[in-house]
C-alpha cells in the first residue's frame, strides 16, 4: 500500500489554452473545478503550503488557461478556468468553455474531478451540471464547500449535511467536505481523497520498478 503523498513538493509544469498543447495523455490526473470566484487558487496554495503556486487574483475569472502541476512523476494536478461570474468579453468566454469542455471530455488520464463552490451560495445550475457530467463519464466527485470559515460551525455542519443529502441519490461516488484555505478545514481530508485517486498510479509504478522502495522520494517523512 503506498503512504501519503507529499504536497509539499508540487511544482507548476504548464499552462496551456486546451488540451491539445498539454504534455502526453499518461498518468493520472485530477482536476479543479469551480465557479471563477469559488477560491481554487486558494486551495490548491493551501494543499500544497506553497503560497504562490496557483496564481490568485482580486477580480475573479482570471485563469484563462488550463494548469497543470506535478504532485510526483504521473501525478499531476490540474487547476481548470473558471466558470460563470468572469466579467470578460464573450467570446473569451466561449473560447474557455471549449476549452474546458475538450478537456473534461477528452483527456483519459483524468481519473477523479474536485469541484468547488462557496459554502454560502452551493450547487449552482453550473455546479450541478459540472457534477452530473462527471458521474455520467464515471468520475468520482469530491465536493469542497469553500469558504467554510465564513460560517459558525453548527451553520457549516448543516450546510455540509444539506449538500449530502441533496447529492446521496445521484448514481456515482460523491463525498462533500466543508473547506478553508484561511483555516485549514478539510485540508487533511482532501489529501487523504487525492492519494486514494493517484494509488493506481502509484502501484503501477512501483510494480514497473519491482519493488516497495522505488519511491522513497514521494512519501511525507516521518518526522515532519
Amino acid at each position: 500500500m503506498n503512504q501519503p503523498l507529499n504536497y509539499r513538493n508540487t511544482s507548476f509544469i504548464t499552462s496551456a489554452p486546451d488540451i491539445r498543447h498539454l504534455p502526453q495523455d499518461a498518468g493520472v490526473e485530477i482536476a479543479f473545478a469551480g465557479r471563477s470566484n469559488a477560491g481554487k487558487s486558494s486551495a490548491l496554495n493551501r494543499l500544497t503550503d506553497q503560497k504562490g503556486l496557483a496564481r490568485t487574483s482580486k477580480t475573479p475569472g482570471r485563469t484563462q488557461l488550463i494548469n497543470m502541476f506535478e504532485v510526483v512523476q504521473g501525478c499531476n494536478l490540474i487547476d481548470l478556468p473558471g466558470y460563470g461570474f468572469a466579467q470578460v468579453p464573450l467570446e473569451m468566454k466561449l473560447k474557455w468553455q471549449k476549452s474546458l469542455g475538450e478537456y473534461l471530455q477528452r483527456r483519459e488520464c483524468l481519473q477523479g474531478l474536485v469541484v468547488l463552490m462557496d459554502i454560502r451560495h452551493p450547487m449552482k445550475d453550473l455546479d450541478q451540471q459540472m457534477i452530473n457530467w462527471a458521474l455520467e463519464s464515471r468520475l468520482p466527485v469530491l465536493v469542497l464547500l469553500t469558504k467554510a470559515d465564513k460560517l459558525k460551525s453548527g451553520a457549516r455542519k448543516a450546510q455540509v449535511l444539506k449538500i449530502r443529502q441533496m447529492t446521496k441519490d445521484l448514481e456515482g461516488e460523491v463525498q462533500v467536505e466543508a473547506f478553508s484555505s484561511l483555516k485549514g478545514i478539510g485540508v487533511d481530508q482532501v489529501r487523504r481523497k487525492l492519494d486514494e485517486w493517484y494509488a493506481p498510479e502509484l502501484e503501477r509504478q512501483r510494480v514497473l520498478a519491482g519493488g516497495d522502495d522505488a519511491f522513497p522520494e514521494q512519501v511525507e517523512e516521518d518526522n515532519e
